[in-house]
């Protein structure tokens, strides 16, 4: 009997130890036959005697040895396993504890291995600290780990590791970290752990009660960290200053401030110049331990896109039936429209500038490439060359009505782009009233006026705001609610019924379609998630129709029903259109479009994403081929899991999918683009 079959359908993973520790353990294992069954035991490392290997007994016997091998504590005087905690008149037992080296029947650390939900266990785990005294506390299910150090009753602060058996908890706490350790100890990957899954926590344990708006303070914290990391990454010697090196609280938060500071100055207009981090010293310390050992910055930000997903989500998108499009899918529109270094780019309804910001990295690529430079896993945070800021500055513009979207995709193009960015915040559909904020209204005027002086150049007629002249389009519009105010449904060719009649509400989603292909210029191309009652429901008709008197179908790709899960189960496509144009895509009755459907769903039914797991294979008797499942996950090259889906191949670790299906038949119909 395997280790993996035991484990099986349980919450318990291996993806923590090294194979030689985990091929230890198998080959001890005995198989006894209990009540007419084969039941596994193991011999206990600190009972030496025969005990059943349960899921939770094996994470403690693998986490027994990486206590003795790699952190060298002797198993015979320092730890105790199944140790009694008494509570009043009820006694639980701590699956491990280590002993204080001086006071040896004092516990230094308490491990929690039966609980594998970590809500669950650090639940336990401070009962079990706040009883003892014990200042460290673990947690693990075998997949994901957290340390603690127990500050006081009510917090548990973030440690990054324990300390080793001639070790202090000082000698942790203390400890300069330069960027080369950040990437080294990246919790995210020697945890198991998401960002999203930590500001959950912050917000279990701190933020929910902290009298705070949440998504300012986070956003301050994750702004400020970015500079952090960007600053060290860029002279290799600094120490990092998002981090607690044994300050008092009140000393970090001024440290912290401080930093702030710098950010709001680099990357202006995300932030006013009077913010302050409005968190308690106390609060703030027990967030700071929580991402300090987390790294932001790699080759794409999908790290930070993920948190801030959550956390518009939770405050303000989801009320405007607005979703933000999964980072998978923008990369497959992205590789379909192919957007190059002298194009034009803009997002009418950006959110948080996903589209933008997958366009700058794919350009970037391209023009990496051509001046034959490696993009290294830090790409984000390093200098690049002038060419990439050139295309931030000039070629790529979002647009969204939403404040707080606008400010985090502000805050990402400032920082993808050194500090360039023509991300606006203004109503995509009402575009008569433009002129009233981009003329009165001076606030908007000192954040927005530079990239909005760049805007009215690609303006197809001077001062007016209906038609411009862009290259490419990528929007993800927001399709619950209706528009009912007749000023702007009346501007509009699809705002009328077939009959020719004036709705007096309609879909938001039908005005941007007609809107996007206003921004674009003969021969400009376009990519846009619909519901897909759209391209069905007979109604929807004349929506078809003027679509193809105006535009080339190049390709409908149907989403899987999970792919927006948990915001909404709206099944969705993606249209790809190209307009007319005598030159780069002349009018043609009849022609083939690309049709396609997303097989693997890439999240489960709840909306949380499926990763794909590493596979290696092994010759049956019969010489057919098999695959064994093995627990650790595929990783690219930043170290992060990677979602399974069919939609591209991901950096050469997975099949070809959809966008390589699209590149074939764009070159084979020689679209202009490809």
């Amino acid at each position: 009997m395997t280790i993996s079959e035991i484990l099986k359908d349980t919450k318990y993973k291996l993806t923590r130890f090294s194979d030689d520790k985990i091929k230890t353990l198998e080959k001890n294992i005995v198989i006894k036959e209990v009540r007419g069954k084969n039941t596994p035991y193991v011999k206990c490392l600190k009972r030496e005697k025969d005990i059943k290997l349960t899921p939770e007994e094996i994470i403690r016997q693998l986490y027994l040895m990486v206590l003795n091998k790699d952190m060298d504590y002797p198993i015979e005087t320092r730890i105790a396993v199944e140790h009694p905690i008494t509570f009043g008149r009820e006694k639980k037992r701590a699956d491990i504890v280590i002993f204080d080296k001086d006071r040896t029947e004092t516990p230094f650390i308490i491990i929690e291995l039966k609980k594998p939900k970590l809500k669950d266990g650090k639940n336990q785990l401070k009962s079990y600290c706040n009883v003892t005294g014990a200042p460290i506390g673990v947690w693990t299910n075998g997949d994901s780990i957290s340390y603690y150090h127990r500050k006081d009753p009510n917090y548990f602060e973030d440690i990054p590791n324990i300390p080793k058996a001639d070790q202090k908890l000082s000698d942790i706490l203390t400890e300069r970290w330069k960027i080369a350790d950040l990437i080294k100890k990246d919790k995210l990957i020697t945890e198991g752990k998401s960002l999203e899954g930590l500001i959950v926590e912050m917000e279990n344990e701190v933020l929910a009660n902290a009298g705070v708006d949440v998504f300012e303070e986070v956003f301050k914290l994750i702004f400020a960290k970015l500079y952090d990391e960007m600053e060290s990454g860029r002279k290799i010697s600094r120490n990092l200053q998002f981090r607690n090196y044994g300050d008092t609280d009140t000393e970090l938060k001024t440290k912290l401030q401080k930093l702030f500071d710098k950010a709001k100055e680099k990357w202006e207009g995300v932030f006013d110049e009077d913010s302050k981090i409005t968190l308690t010293p106390s609060h703030l310390a027990i967030c700071v331990s929580s991402l300090q050992s987390v790294k932001l910055f790699n080759s794409n930000l999908d790290i930070i896109d993920e948190a801030f997903e959550y956390l518009i989500n939770q405050s303000s998108k989801g009320e405007k039936g607005q979703y933000f499009t999964p980072r998978y899918v923008i990369d497959m529109a992205v590789k379909m429209l192919n957007p190059k270094e002298d194009e034009t780019m803009i997002d009418t309804a950006a959110g948080s500038c996903g589209f933008p910001v997958h366009t700058i990295f794919h350009v970037w690529e391209q023009i990496m490439k051509k001046k034959g430079l490696n993009k290294s896993h830090l790409f984000t945070l390093e200098t690049k060359p002038p060419e990439c800021i050139d295309y931030v500055r000039d070629k790529v513009f979002a647009i969204d009505f939403d404040e707080k979207a606008v400010r985090v995709g502000r805050a990402l193009n400032l920082i993808a782009g050194d500090g360039q960015t023509n991300v606006l915040h203004l109503n995509t559909l009402d575009w008569e009233n433009w002129k009233e904020t981009t003329d009165d209204d001076e606030d908007w005027r000192d954040t927005y006026n530079e990239g909005w002086k760049k805007l009215k150049k690609l303006r197809e007629t001077k001062n007016i705001n209906k038609n411009f002249k862009f290259d490419i389009l990528m929007a993800n519009p927001p399709f619950a609610g209706d528009i009912q105010q007749s000023q702007i449904i009346n501007k509009y060719e699809l705002g009328k019924k077939p009959s020719g009649k004036y709705n007096t509400k309609i879909g938001r989603d039908i005005l941007f379609i007609e809107r996007n292909i206003d921004f674009l210029k003969p021969g400009g191309r376009l990519a846009i998630v619909l519901p897909q009652g759209r391209f069905n429901n007979s109604s929807d008709k004349h929506i078809r129709e003027f679509i193809a008197q105006r535009c080339r179908i190049l390709a409908v790709v149907g989403l899987h029903g999970n792919a927006f899960k948990p915001h909404t189960g709206t099944k969705t496509s993606l249209l790809f259109l190209q307009k007319w144009d005598d030159k780069l895509c002349p009018q043609l009755e009849d022609y083939p479009i690309f049709f396609a459907t997303m097989q693997q769903p890439s999240k489960d039914n709840s909306g949380k994403k499926i990763f794909l797991r590493k596979k290696n294979t092994s010759e049956t008797s019969d010489n057919q081929t098999t695959e064994k499942k093995l627990e650790e996950y595929l990783l690219d090259s930043n170290g992060h899991r990677i979602v399974k889906h069919d939609l591209f191949n991901h950096d050469g670790l997975t099949e070809n999918g959809i966008a390589e299906a699209f590149a074939e038949f764009a070159k084979k119909e020689k679209l202009s683009f490809f």
